[in-house]
């Protein structure tokens, strides 16, 4: 899962980020992207995209990202993504983790000239507003350990938030779906109404 890693490590750049986000297609809640850069990238912990892992592994995962690798966060909320859609609040949390990794490792003192050092690996094909190199990868948390890291945070700490937003507001099964169209939730959205967190532009809702 290198590949893309070594092919712009030959070509001159420094500092591969990946960056991925989670929560497009829940009812309720943020979205969340990251954006990783890996300093060791030898692990111990199955290291893929995090739709394939169990939560066990992704949390094992996730601790060792946490001490191989700097990260940075784009997290949006629901409000935002009911004024911006679904699309430009991905696209801007994407771009938002991406920037925030940038600065932390300017000030760690990692990069000096950031547009000559970095280049990007974005999962999808989405177009992010970005003043440094990148490529887009489909399918890239299957392809690239960067990406796949990404991926792992992101879901990790929407989860975390899910299970924080269930206590908040019992009686949806947020620990359960992490909001996302169950038959569940969607029940006990009809029976309950919507919550402060839920997403009004979304149809079910």
């Amino acid at each position: 899962m290198l590949y893309y890693e070594k092919k712009f490590k030959k070509q001159g750049f420094k500092t591969i980020i990946g960056v991925d986000e989670v929560g497009r297609g829940p009812l309720a809640g943020p979205i969340v992207a990251a954006a990783v850069s890996l300093g060791n990238k030898k692990f111990k912990s199955r290291i893929d995209d995090s739709k394939k892992l169990k939560p066990s592994d992704r949390e094992r995962a996730f601790f060792e990202i946490s001490e191989k690798a700097v990260f940075g966060l784009g997290i949006i909320s629901e409000t935002v993504i009911d004024i911006l859609n679904i699309q430009q609040a991905n696209r801007l949390a994407m771009e938002n983790a991406v920037n925030n990794l940038i600065e932390l490792l300017k000030r760690n003192g990692q990069i000096n000239d950031a547009r000559r050092d970095i280049f990007i690996l974005i999962d999808g094909n989405i177009s992010l507003n970005l003043d440094y190199p990148h490529r887009n990868i489909i399918r890239g948390d299957s392809k690239s350990k960067s990406i796949a890291c990404a991926s792992i945070v992101a879901k990790v700490l929407r989860d975390r938030m899910m299970f924080l937003y269930d206590k908040v507001y019992p009686g949806y099964g947020f620990i359960r779906h992490k909001g996302y169209p169950t038959r569940l939730h969607i029940n006990r959205l009809k029976r309950l109404g919507p919550s402060s967190i839920h997403r009004r532009s979304f149809s079910y809702v």
